[in-house]
């Protein structure tokens, strides 16, 4: 089965072809960073606008790559929340039509979901269930169960800012522009991570729930103590700090989680999931204590179509079909059942 994929949640315009759920024929991805980097975060509303005038040439190129047509299409998968609204509204809008014109099966898919999706593309003849799933980007903090392709249990999510969002607000708060993760992964790779001691926030014992927003209020106050610029050296330890307060965080969660279910796999998914350093942390922990952690490469973790396409593929086996008045929808409800028939858990506070 060839799925075309069209993901349009937040500021990356992405369409691919996957065939059978696990091989990539071709994932375009057109991103609107330079676009939104003056203004220091995503703009919604010229998102929308630059992916209104980029969906059509990126499905096309992405058909073109895989040596493929319309009409040697089988289904289509689109993204349809949770996102920026009127962003999730182009894809949808054209993966409706697309499939209403040729007749052919489509479904929408959670974006959350589909980036541990990633993972049937990157380790699919590997991969064992049931693992532990961390979705970590910078919308969305989120701990799952995945029992199998279409069964994921949420576990815990973050109670407000999200771990890509922390690194984002922080990298402004230090001035180093947008978007932040990627600058502060390298500037920590010459701090101290040890030079500030930034709180790790773990909430109760059992909790499997995150929190940053102290973390990011803690580097905010910390910045303000200095009456001059800062130096190189100071910011470089600041990052590192900062970095490694998240990876800690992060880290701590995922393997009380592998504890409190009985699980021996993991799977790290997300855009945050390209930093450096949450990669070596979380193979030495996983090799500590009998873990095994598994990352898709960087490009990915990142948003792209391929995901979304792979994730269509085991909802559309399952039997689950889209038609035209699905919606988008902006957030994600651990109450509402986005994953598989089975329901949800609703995470500890």
């Amino acid at each position: 089965m060839k799925i075309l994929g069209i993901e349009s949640s937040c500021d990356e315009t992405a369409a691919a072809v996957v065939r059978d759920g696990r091989e990539i024929l071709s994932n375009i991805v057109a991103s609107q960073v330079d676009l939104h980097k003056r203004y220091g975060g995503v703009v919604p509303e010229l998102a929308s606008r630059k992916h209104v005038e980029a969906i059509l040439p990126v499905v096309d190129e992405a058909l073109d790559r895989a040596r493929e047509s319309l009409e040697t299409i089988d289904a289509i998968s689109v993204t349809q929340g949770p996102g920026l609204v009127g962003s999730l509204l182009v894809g949808l809008a054209v993966a409706k039509s697309l499939a209403y014109v040729r007749n052919i099966p489509w479904v929408g898919v959670n974006h959350i979901y589909s980036h541990v999706a990633a993972i049937f593309l990157s380790h699919g003849s590997s991969l064992c269930f049931p693992f532990v799933a961390l979705v970590v980007s910078g919308g969305h903090t989120s701990l799952f169960r995945a029992s199998s392709p279409t069964q994921m249990t949420l576990l815990g999510r973050t109670l407000d800012d999200a771990a890509g969002e922390a690194f984002d607000k922080v990298a402004k708060f230090m001035g180093l522009g947008y978007p932040g993760g990627v600058v502060i992964d390298r500037l920590a790779h010459d701090g101290n991570p040890s030079a500030v001691p930034f709180p790790r926030t773990l909430l109760d014992a059992n909790s499997l729930n995150f929190s940053f927003s102290g973390l990011k209020t803690a580097v905010l106050n910390y910045l303000k103590g200095f009456a001059a610029e800062f130096s190189v050296s100071q910011i470089r330890d600041v990052a590192a700090s900062f970095q490694e307060a998240v990876v800690d965080t992060l880290t701590a969660k995922v393997m009380r989680a592998t504890r409190q279910e009985a699980i021996t796999h993991v799977v790290l998914v997300g855009g945050v999931a390209c930093n450096t350093r949450l990669r070596e942390k979380f193979a030495r922990e996983g090799e500590t204590h009998g873990i095994t952690v598994l990352f898709p490469p960087p490009t990915l973790c990142t948003d792209n179509a391929a995901m979304v396409a792979a994730a269509g593929y085991h909802f559309l086996q399952a039997g689950q079909r889209g038609d035209l008045s699905l919606n988008a929808y902006s957030r994600f409800a651990a109450d509402k059942q986005f994953f598989s028939p089975q329901s949800t858990r609703r995470p500890q506070r």
